[in-house]
């Protein structure tokens, strides 16, 4: 295996170990990486050897920090829109492939994981995690949405927590996590390389996981939950806002939060914000293949528009934090525009 590689395979005992390997660019996902991953996750749900995948990261900034979403600005700039679709078909059924996966699949989760990298982790059987985590899903802050799979899994967090997450971009840390059900395990960073030798063994995934497990204390996120549910319900961001004004106003403890929270909502893509909303309010009552199938519609709509391109400019190109959306306001972006994110394409998505 060359340093140099993306993404790594190791057969170890029992167990078959995907290291993602880009600690420069903290580890964001790339398309060889996606076709790789695919391809070996199948090869090892065939061997009768390797009885649970194991997938883990170099470095210890990040996880995965997303996409390259860098290069698939650039292909859509050119004109490319084919190409950059491809990636995320071909992301869109890893993360199926995952989510159905026949054997235990592991994630070892130290440092950011976001998008991307929230696709090849979340929709796993186990997911533990460590000292440094942090979650988050972003994208409304580039111009894009929730995606590889957060249309299922956003509106399946207690509460309105996912609604929040989605809105504001705000990461969560570790002792939020496995409360919220992101992650399935707590275990002290340090010990993570007992916990992969663990993995190796022929011990039940589950039983290994638990020797290791360590509670944590309260988390942050706590202290504004029943501000989040009661602020985040409404089913249009303006009124959303609306809430949040007043509550910041209010006089309680939450008055702060409250405006600071709205503060940030306002900053992103009005039209990502409504089109991220509307995933989640749909997405409660579509299957996990309803919900990819809507994001692919999305993604095709959304790489042929303005915003998208300006966040990733503003954000990670020329990093002046001074996005011009198109529209700029929230009234702007009318139902019928949204709905026609949603509508069906010539060419779906299609799921094993």
């Amino acid at each position: 295996m060359s340093p140099d590689t993306e993404i790594l395979f190791e057969r170890r005992g029992a167990a078959g170990i995907v290291t993602l390997n880009r600690p420069k660019a903290l580890n964001a996902v790339t398309h060889g990486m996606v076709r790789a991953l695919a391809t070996k996750l199948g090869e090892w749900a065939r061997d009768p050897a390797v009885t649970r995948v194991v997938i883990t990261a170099a470095g210890d900034r990040a996880f995965s920090a997303g996409g390259d979403i860098r290069v698939l600005h650039d292909l859509g700039r050119a004109g490319r829109h084919g190409e950059a679709l491809q990636f995320w078909r071909d992301e869109y059924m890893l993360n199926t492939l995952i989510k159905r996966y026949p054997k235990p699949y592991v994630a070892l989760i130290d440092g950011i994981v976001m998008g991307g990298g929230v696709g090849v982790s979340i929709h796993g059987s186990h997911r533990v995690i460590g000292d440094r985590f942090q979650f988050a899903m972003p994208e409304v802050g580039i111009g894009f949405f929730p995606d590889v799979g957060a249309t299922w899994f956003l509106p399946r967090l207690p509460g309105e927590v996912g609604t929040y997450v989605a809105l504001t971009g705000e990461r969560l840390k570790n002792a939020d996590a496995v409360p919220l059900g992101i992650a399935t395990h707590y275990v002290a960073s340090s010990r993570f390389p007992e916990v992969l030798d663990a993995l190796t063994g022929t011990a039940p995934v589950y039983a290994a996981l638990d020797t290791f497990a360590e509670k944590l204390g309260i988390g942050a996120l706590v202290a504004y939950r029943q501000a989040i549910d009661r602020l985040f319900r409404d089913d249009d961001v303006e009124d959303i806002l609306a809430a949040l004004n007043r509550e910041s106003v209010s006089g309680s403890p939450m008055a702060g939060w409250a405006g600071a929270t709205a503060a940030a909502i306002r900053g992103k893509s009005p039209t990502s914000l409504k089109i991220a909303l509307a995933q989640l309010r749909r997405g409660r009552d579509w299957s996990f293949t309803e919900c990819m199938k809507a994001e692919f519609r999305i993604v095709s709509r959304i790489i042929r528009g303005h915003d998208f391109y300006e966040g990733v400019r503003a954000v990670i190109i020329d990093k002046d934090n001074l996005p011009r959306w198109k529209p700029d306001r929230l009234g702007q972006v009318l139902p019928l525009d949204i709905d026609g994110y949603f509508a069906p394409l010539d060419h779906e998505l299609e799921l094993p």
